[in-house]
């Protein structure tokens, strides 16, 4: 096939095009351009140059073709202003989740010719077709599982994508990258935003939205503990990064307009768990209601899974829809750190239905 790959400069997508490679497909490596080195250089040092400069030497190596593509606008347009919107309104983004819909598998797709049968990247999840349906399922690897951050695709963009490294764990992902003597093979892996590289991401709000004194209020007593910089800086669950004396302190709510942090005190109190939350906009990856070839719609709704937040916890819920698209959810055990604005991801074992953001 002909298959575009985008390379990060990072272990992962360098496996992905070799084994690609290996499997004799013709391949041409491309470069998002993204950093936000221009405005936000006074920072610190923005590692683009450095992310390029492997590209290149694994490129070089593979003897594969690169195009270097700059989406800095469309990146700004439908992904950091979004980001700077919903911590403005008190909201935690998760921007990966829209850089995956609206960049790598939406703009890109426009960007490049449609000879290209698929799009390959670096990630940790693996695609099925099922009958004319595409599925998205996790990888193997529970921990760096990614399909969290794939479930806003819809069947259009899963039916281009292409997940070399899916099927394997990191650490075999590892091996291949000893066995291919790819000069990144003992790179570390990139943490924190897209965007935003080396950027800490309380700095980048702190640009966009400055800094605003206000109280920290200990929910049960009313009582003021401390102060803060805004709350936009804040997360709900969030515990560390509050320099209170007298802790653990967690963030329970915030109060928009009268910019005010509300903690509740002490070792998972009860102020921090929920069992219930709603959702809004749901998306199903597979149709509306959730469904899967050959199982009836409600016993998968009245048995699913959902993650909160990336990583490899998921917890048995109920999932009610209302109407408008939106949702209802009920846990079988409360949670830590329901967060506003983060998204409510849907498992039906090892396959990712869809999502909701968290209301």
């Amino acid at each position: 096939m002909k298959i575009a790959v985008l390379t990060s400069g990072g272990v992962d997508s360098s496996v992905a095009l070799n084994l690609l490679q290996k499997e004799g497909h013709d391949l041409t490596a491309f470069y998002l351009k993204i950093w936000l080195e221009d405005e936000l250089s006074y920072l610190g040092e923005c590692p683009w140059e450095e992310d390029l400069s492997y590209v290149r030497k694994i490129c070089k190596q593979a003897k594969i073709p690169l195009d270097v593509i700059n989406m800095q606008k469309e990146y700004w347009d439908r992904v950091v202003a979004y980001t700077i919107q919903e911590a403005k309104a008190g909201r935690t983004p998760n921007p990966d989740i829209l850089c995956n819909q609206q960049i790598k598998f939406g703009e890109f797709y426009k960007k490049i010719s449609k000879s290209f049968e698929k799009v390959a990247t670096g990630h940790y999840a693996n695609v099925q077709k099922v009958g004319r349906r595409f599925v998205l399922k996790k990888s193997p690897d529970l921990i760096k599982d990614q399909t969290y951050f794939l479930t806003h695709l819809n069947q259009k963009q899963l039916s281009r994508a292409l997940f070399p490294v899916g099927k394997y764990t990191k650490k075999e992902v590892r091996k291949l990258a000893k066995k291919f003597k790819l000069p990144n093979q003992n790179r570390k892996d990139s943490q924190g935003i897209c965007f935003l590289g080396k950027v800490p991401f309380r700095e980048f709000l702190k640009h966009h939205l400055g800094e605003k004194q206000g109280d920290f209020i200990d929910e049960k007593t009313g009582k003021a503990v401390g102060r803060h910089d805004g709350y936009w800086f804040y997360t709900i669950g969030q515990r560390y990064g509050l320099k209170l004396s007298g802790g653990p302190w967690f963030v329970v709510k915030k109060d928009v307009r009268k910019n005010v942090v509300y903690l509740a005190h002490g070792y998972q109190p009860k102020e921090v768990l929920k069992k219930e939350f709603d959702v809004r906009k749901l998306h199903w990856i597979l149709g509306m209601p959730p469904e899967i070839p050959g199982q009836a719609r409600d016993d998968i709704i009245g048995r699913l899974t959902v993650k909160i937040r990336h990583g490899a916890a998921t917890h048995s819920c109920r999932l009610t829809i209302k109407e408008g698209g939106h949702g209802h959810i009920t846990l079988k055990e409360p949670v830590h750190g329901v967060a506003p604005g983060q998204f409510a991801v849907f498992y039906k074992g090892d396959i990712c239905l869809g999502c909701g953001a968290i209301a």
